[in-house]
């Protein structure tokens, strides 16, 4: 094959791809580098479950959910927003519809009708592709791989870098590029797990509510608060009423569930403080509350012994200690914190100290919960590098 390009985009994630297509979009010559054996492992596996494309909400509402990096990432989400993207994914044939908490997904649910119409029209563009080729830094001038021909070399104008984080390596995104980078004096901020479960370790009796969703209730930890479900799991706590507070919880706040947020604890108190006669406290609290079975366990879980006072028990109810011995591991998370450091970067997303070289998607420093906020900043960071590298190429 030749060996010269204008660009080579290494990694075929959603920022990868969006950023390859504007390079090919502009008239150049786009080589895709993937060093798994099939593209877009992570996006489709995100996508087993139902793609969540993007959330249809206002960017005022939306922003905040990046947390400290919002500001760098205002203008390239500007650029290409939940509306962009909803009519970039109409334009690949995709049937929409917006869920009630403004989730917007493909009517078929699924990541690979999306990715077959979007490779095509790359392929359609004129971008070619090298799977099994994992970038090793260079070669003089020339980007250097390991493949299964042997050590291979590009040359090329441009290249734009979209490897990932550092979780679900199996995937793809397993965080070696660090090192090749930070050999070249670019700055990193270390990963950590981001949208990641919580490890708990049961007491016996909550074996019966494995796999049980706990609803209606309220996280909290710090600042961060979250209305979200989550799932009892036999190894913790995990979902996205979860995911939405990870950050705060990794930064060492402490963690505590609202049982009944749509009560103030007066309420609870005068409920619990209503004549039992001689029912046990359990059966009380199932009449009067109707706690159900998950929060119910949670309750005896977290908060036993539980109190015989009503204004005590009600307190406990509205901001119960959640007891966690750590998140999961960063290579069982979603997604990471940590990366290239904004520091590192020009306004184009350009390495400052290897001109020509640009970065997006998950490698940035940056997290955001799920629920289309982490496919909504890959797409508008891989788009923004790639109308960059085009006019760097220009």
């Amino acid at each position: 094959m030749d060996q010269t390009w204008d660009a080579v985009v290494i990694g075929a994630g959603p920022a990868g791809l969006m950023a390859a297509g504007e390079i090919a979009r502009a008239g150049h010559r786009v080589l895709v580098v993937e060093a798994k054996p099939s593209l877009a492992r992570k996006f489709l596996m995100a996508g087993k479950s139902g793609l969540n494309l993007t959330k249809d909400e206002p960017l005022a509402q939306m922003m905040p959910q990046y947390g400290s990096a919002a500001g760098a990432l205002l203008p390239m989400i500007e650029a290409f927003d939940p509306a962009a993207i909803q009519d970039w994914a109409r334009a690949q044939g995709r049937v929409l519809f917006t869920g009630s908490t403004g989730r917007v997904f493909p009517s078929e649910m699924k990541a690979s009708p999306l990715l077959r119409a979007w490779l095509l029209e790359l392929e359609n563009l004129g971008v070619s592709w090298q799977r099994r080729w994992r970038w090793t830094g260079w070669d003089n001038d020339a980007l250097c791989f390991d493949t299964p021909e042997g050590v291979q070399t590009l040359n090329t104008r441009a290249t734009v870098l979209a490897l990932g984080g550092a979780s679900w390596a199996r995937l793809g995104s397993d965080g070696g590029w660090a090192d090749i980078l930070a050999s070249r004096g670019v700055d990193l901020a270390p990963f950590q797990p981001a949208n990641a479960g919580l490890l708990v370790n049961w007491s016996d009796h909550m074996a019966a509510q494995f796999g049980q969703p706990v609803k209606g209730v309220r996280w909290q930890a710090g600042e961060s608060a979250s209305r979200g479900e989550a799932v009892i799991s036999k190894r913790g706590l995990e979902g996205g009423g979860i995911y939405s507070i990870c950050a705060a919880v990794r930064g060492g706040a402490p963690l505590t569930v609202d049982l009944l947020p749509d009560l103030t604890v007066d309420v609870v108190a005068k409920r619990l403080s209503v004549a039992r006669g001689k029912a046990s406290l359990a059966n009380h609290m199932r009449r009067t509350l109707k706690l159900g079975a998950a929060r119910t366990a949670l309750l005896q879980e977290f908060g036993r012994p539980l109190p015989q006072d009503p204004k005590h028990l009600a307190d406990l109810i509205k901001g119960l200690p959640v007891k966690y011995a750590d998140l999961r591991p960063m290579d069982e998370a979603i997604s990471t914190a940590g990366g290239v450091m904004w520091s590192a970067l020009d306004e184009d997303l350009m390495l400052m100290r290897i001109p020509g070289m640009f970065c997006a998607g998950e490698m940035l420093d940056w997290e955001s919960p799920t629920g289309g906020y982490l496919l909504t900043g890959c797409f508008a960071t891989g788009r923004w590098a790639g109308r960059a590298a085009v006019r760097y190429l220009a």
